[in-house]
């Protein structure tokens, strides 16, 4: 006879597809999109990886706004510049809200992370708190770190340079980590930064790959399953997962605790928030504080490593880019010393290249997916309340229609000059970090960040194929692996100081 659990699973699952059947219909079509089977919906249209292919595919043939369902579960692809900003900017508030992901949010320990928060007071304080971090005026106060920390990712790249992404991993995670916490990451293998990374790459492509959709999530009643019943093994897995996230957010929170009751501290986030006399009257504040810390290193770093690699890959692929961009570098900054944020305005090519980077590269191809909070028609077509819905980044960073030959990477494209209106439609930074009151929170501090490793990497290193010890050129792989950011695995290249006066300047000089 059926277990209790197993009984309940199935009542769950009868009851689902009632619903679904009975529901009543609206007056207005669903956006067009791939038929579904009956019941399952379009469970064989979707792919754990690399799901952008297929949506851009569905961009194509459907349009501006693509409907699928799994079991009744509405998934909304928006593909255009006008469908993402119509609904997630101007109808934000209806767009607001996350999914509440039982395996994510509940038992994998994640539902507190800004990324996961429920749209209402919650989120909406940690948003502030984010804010006084990483809005567009408390930027500037970061500089002097980002150039102490771009100068050591230089040192560390002419003394190993096939080790690259390491050092961008090393870079981007004690950036984050000082900025957030005030804590010097000291190796590749300091503590803090690897519980950091393993806890992303759990985010990234175990607990939320495929858009974090579970069974448990669509059947609810699954997690009541006993341990040793078939299909149970999610229920381990989210345990042990649980503990490391639960650990990377109270580990380095009190970290700064204790160095600040000591008085040996660095100025931080956290620390200038607790000792905010404002702040200590509130008694969500320092749970609020703590989750959103930990929630700032997954807001920021994977998407610099992601821009920085592909920056990699362009330079392989395009060496009259990088020409280009030394020369102006050289006519700009001359070769006595290095770049400077204060130097951007007079570098339009390195922004040129930053801004292509960002479009070519698409850090996350598919933004996490907003929650629909209530019924909405858009030109005529009716979303239903409840529907996750993706702002399709890949399929609007390959419109041939905003981007011509957008597979080739061409930083004139952004050199060109246009109308304030076209200017805004092709700008990659109102995309690729999130739409309305989603958007990524860090992505001033990851514009800075990008552009003065960009600037600086091209000002001291010349980057191309690697070459075997015949002498053949070794042409790169570019494979990706990771379920949400577009990370490119590891791939040979060969990367070495301009001249010996680039490397003297990295082991020497300070940023002017």
């Amino acid at each position: 006879m059926p277990s209790t659990p197993v009984l309940a699973a199935s009542a769950s699952l009868l009851i689902a597809v009632l619903i679904w059947l009975r529901k009543p219909k609206a007056s207005t079509s669903l956006p067009p999109g791939p038929k579904p089977i009956p019941l399952l919906g379009n469970v064989r249209d979707l792919t754990a990886k690399e799901l952008w292919y297929p949506a851009h595919q569905w961009a194509k043939e459907y349009g501006d706004v693509v409907y699928l369902h799994v079991l009744g579960q509405g998934l909304v692809f928006l593909n255009s510049p006008e469908a993402v900003f119509d609904l997630l900017d101007k109808r934000g508030g209806l767009y607001a809200d996350k999914p509440q992901l039982v395996m994510t949010g509940e038992l994998c320990g994640c539902k507190n992370m800004v990324a996961f928060t429920s749209y209402g007071d919650q989120s909406k304080r940690q948003r502030r708190l984010m804010h006084k971090a990483f809005g567009m005026q408390a930027i500037p106060a970061y500089y002097p770190l980002l150039q102490t920390e771009t100068l050591d990712f230089l040192r560390r790249l002419a003394a190993d340079p096939a080790q690259y992404e390491s050092h961008t991993r090393r870079y981007a995670g004690g950036l984050t980590l000082s900025v957030v916490y005030g804590y010097e990451a000291k190796s590749n293998d300091d503590k803090f930064l690897s519980l950091a990374e393993e806890c992303v790459d759990l985010l990234a492509n175990h607990i939320a790959s495929g858009g974090g959709i579970w069974p448990v999530d669509i059947i609810p009643a699954l997690q009541y399953l006993p341990d040793w019943a078939p299909g149970a093994a999610f229920k381990t897995k989210a345990r042990t997962w649980k503990a490391k996230m639960e650990e990377f957010a109270e580990e380095p929170y009190e970290f700064v605790k204790k160095s600040m009751s000591t008085g040996d501290y660095k100025p931080s986030f956290c620390s200038t928030l607790l000792e905010d006399e404002k702040s200590k009257g509130d008694e969500n504040f320092e749970f609020d504080l703590k989750w959103t810390a930990n929630s700032m290193y997954s807001a920021s770093g994977d998407t610099t490593i992601t821009a920085v690699c592909h920056f990699i890959m362009a330079m392989l692929m395009y060496p009259e880019t990088q020409k280009k961009a030394q020369k102006e570098i050289d006519s700009v900054v001359g070769t006595d010393r290095l770049p400077t944020i204060a130097d951007r305005d007079s570098l339009p090519y390195i922004q040129a290249i930053v801004n292509e980077c960002l479009r070519w590269g698409v850090p996350v191809p598919l933004n996490l997916p907003h929650r629909l909070m209530e019924d909405d028609v858009y030109k005529g077509m009716h979303i239903p309340k409840g529907s996750l819905v993706f702002g399709n980044i890949w399929a609007i960073m390959r419109d041939e229609r905003i981007y011509p030959n957008p597979e080739e990477f061409r930083p004139e494209r952004f050199m060109e000059e246009v109308d304030a209106e076209t200017a805004k439609r092709r700008d990659p930074k109102n995309y690729v970090f999130g739409f309305g009151r989603r958007r990524c929170p860090g992505a001033n501090l990851v514009d800075s960040s990008v552009w003065l490793l960009v600037a600086s990497i091209l000002a001291t290193m010349n980057i191309s194929k690697a070459v075997d010890e015949k002498g053949n050129t070794v042409e790169p792989n570019f494979t990706f692996d990771n379920f949400i950011f577009r990370i490119p695995n590891a791939f040979k290249c060969d990367i070495r100081p301009r001249s010996e006066k680039a490397l003297e300047l990295i082991r020497q000089s300070e940023f002017a």
